[in-house]
């Protein structure tokens, strides 16, 4: 009861938002320039079907099955993305406005009204042009040397972690393939997934999560829950992951590798308690997941979103991994999600044994742009010492 008012809540409180951005948009490009009462008239109907369009997705996308979705996903997050860019355009323009003296005439005041309306659309349009392409180019390695000072002998262990694919209405099996090729060109021992993968049901996206099935990594391909799982039905997620050979870590851990080796470690998200009724048993329990952990070896955390950090220090874990930022997706929303989470993106020391590494993430949430954060397949090469380049 209580989980369905707080939803409740924030389903009002986006659709207001949303609505008070729209009309943001219809004052500063329709009536601040004062374009014929015709043309106002016609901006306030596109931009309703639109803010219409946007909330029509979000419901039809958790609904309906993936095929009725996807055209009016691929509209209707295309336009979020182009709204996001043009928000924050405005947002500067009205700084701008704000401290600048406005012109006396009225000719003047339209004729700048005009001009801002003209240069915001002209700026939000290229950076999502922009965007959409940098997300249609494959998906780059970025490869990250991690010492670990309690790691046993010389070995060098290649971790590969993948991280916020969301597979939905926008990503399907054709991109995870491209992933999974990619992945297994870069020979890992191991393979993680730090949530969000899917955004959709098992019975919708099952298909198109098929190609994980080809993962190979002689320590095995393992996985957490992220917060998109849990809308998505995540213990029916977990069961249908164990069916394609990955190993879901719930509030547990395991030994890899022999004395050289290291504990792996994953946690339920962050969020998880929120979703009980759902998903009876799940919560994030880092005290349980490191209960059984060799204290004599080092250990290697999964955990969705970074915040989950601070508790992993106070524990003594050696590395946590996580995704969940996006990196930010689209500047310059970084500098937002650094208010809600420790760190957005690269390699961190936390204290003097814990480090985190928040991947950018592999695919796109919402609209399907990236800019000035690309998606990464992250290769993780652990080692006691020196430069690690790669196994031994």
């Amino acid at each position: 009861m209580i989980l369905a008012l707080r939803m409740l809540v924030f389903a009002a409180v986006v659709l207001g938002v949303l609505l008070g951005l729209h009309r943001y948009f219809w004052m500063r490009l329709a009536r601040d320039p004062s374009w014929p009462l015709g043309v106002q008239r016609g901006a306030a109907v596109l931009l309703f079907l639109l803010f219409f369009a946007m909330v029509l997705t979000l419901v039809v996308s958790r609904t309906a099955g993936r095929d009725a979705a996807k055209p009016l996903a691929w509209a209707a997050f295309t336009w979020m993305g182009v709204a996001f860019f043009l928000a924050a355009v405005l947002a500067v323009t009205d700084f701008f406005r704000a401290v600048l003296p406005a012109p006396i005439d009225n000719a003047r005041r339209t004729f700048f009204a005009r001009l801002i309306a003209g240069a915001a659309g002209v700026v939000a349009l290229g950076a999502a042009a922009k965007g959409a392409a940098n997300v249609r180019s494959p998906v780059g390695v970025v490869h990250v040397p991690v010492l670990l000072p309690r790691l046993r002998g010389a070995r060098v262990w290649r971790i590969v972690q993948i991280t916020d694919v969301h597979v939905g209405p926008t990503i399907g099996a054709e991109y995870l393939s491209s992933v999974v090729d990619r992945v297994n060109a870069q020979s890992p021992d191991v393979v993680v997934i730090t949530g969000d993968l899917v955004d959709g049901s098992v019975a919708s996206l099952a298909a198109h999560v098929a190609p994980l099935r080809r993962l190979v990594a002689p320590h095995g391909v393992f996985f957490v829950t992220g917060n998109h799982e849990y809308y998505s039905g995540a213990a029916e997620w977990c069961a249908h992951l164990a069916t394609l050979n990955i190993r879901v870590l719930r509030n547990e851990s395991l030994a890899v590798g022999g004395d050289d080796g290291f504990t792996l470690a994953g946690v339920d998200d962050w969020t998880a308690h929120q979703f009980a009724r759902a998903a009876p048993g799940h919560g994030h329990d880092l005290t349980s997941a490191l209960r059984f952990a060799d204290p004599d070896r080092p250990v290697v955390l999964l955990a969705h979103q970074p915040k989950s950090v601070k508790e992993a220090a106070l524990l003594g874990v050696d590395l946590q991994l996580s995704g969940h930022t996006h990196g930010g997706q689209m500047f310059p929303f970084m500098f937002l999600v650094r208010l809600q989470q420790p760190f957005v993106a690269g390699l961190s020391q936390v204290n003097d044994r814990t480090q985190i590494y928040v991947s950018r993430g592999t695919g796109y949430w919402g609209p399907p742009m990236r800019l000035g954060a690309p998606a990464e397949i992250t290769v993780l090469t652990l080692a006691a010492r020196g430069t690690p380049t790669g196994n031994a």
